[in-house]
């Protein structure tokens, strides 16, 4: 999967971040990164409103997303190069300063870059991809990925040194094992959107539990 950075220019009002935290939240989703999709809306929350508090409603400014190796990069472009964030003791009653320290503690590092006219500030989120373009390691991938290329080979023996299978050819492999597993249950009595019912419970429970696990992992 080639997940290719992105950006969007926005407004730095406080009706602004639902928005912005929505978008993470696709974006993510389609890059195959739920695991990490919590914490990325709140790196989103917490630099948004850093701007807003020390620049100023109304800000013009810039999200830009992408990744930086296997790591998840998030960064706020900001046309102020005084106004620097700060990462305070903040405890728990705290009315400022706590909004660096959470993302100080859910990212894998963060940072500041500053130009003439502007200010970057970035954090890094742990993915737990294998590699850049790969996928997060999970049994049940690696066991759909080992059908799909019996699949494959099945339907349409590969030339020597050919490569993996596109995306799109797995997409519509995925579509046909399911459509084919679902006439299995058929012809064996078994009730088919029973089954599909019950996978989809079982799929975002998986989900649940990866992101849980991943927020565990943060606060370690």
């Amino acid at each position: 999967m080639t997940r290719k950075p992105w950006d969007l220019a926005f407004t730095a009002e406080p009706a602004e971040v639902a928005g912005l935290r929505r978008i993470m939240r696709l974006h993510l989703g389609i890059w195959g990164l739920h695991g990490v999709i919590d914490e990325a809306q709140l790196c989103v929350s917490e630099l948004v409103s850093n701007v807003i508090t020390h620049v100023g409603p109304g800000t013009p400014a810039t999200l830009v997303v992408s990744m930086n190796g296997v790591r998840l990069r998030i960064a706020i472009h900001d046309p102020d190069p005084r106004a620097l964030p700060t990462l305070l003791a903040a405890n728990a009653d705290s009315e400022s300063g706590r909004g660096m320290a959470l993302v100080d503690a859910v990212a894998d590092r963060w940072g500041v870059e500053l130009g003439p006219d502007r200010k970057v500030t970035w954090c890094e989120l742990t993915t737990g991809l294998a590699s850049p373009d790969g996928h997060v390691e999970c049994p049940g991938v690696r066991r759909a990925e080992n059908l799909l290329e019996m699949c494959a080979a099945t339907n349409q023996p590969r030339l020597p040194g050919a490569s993996r299978l596109s995306r799109a050819t797995a997409e519509e492999s995925v579509i046909t094992v399911i459509t084919d597993l679902l006439h299995w249950l058929h012809a064996h009595g078994c009730d088919a959107e029973d089954a599909l019912d019950r996978a989809q419970t079982r799929y975002d429970a998986e989900l649940d539990g990866a992101g849980e696990g991943s927020r565990h992992r943060s606060r370690a």
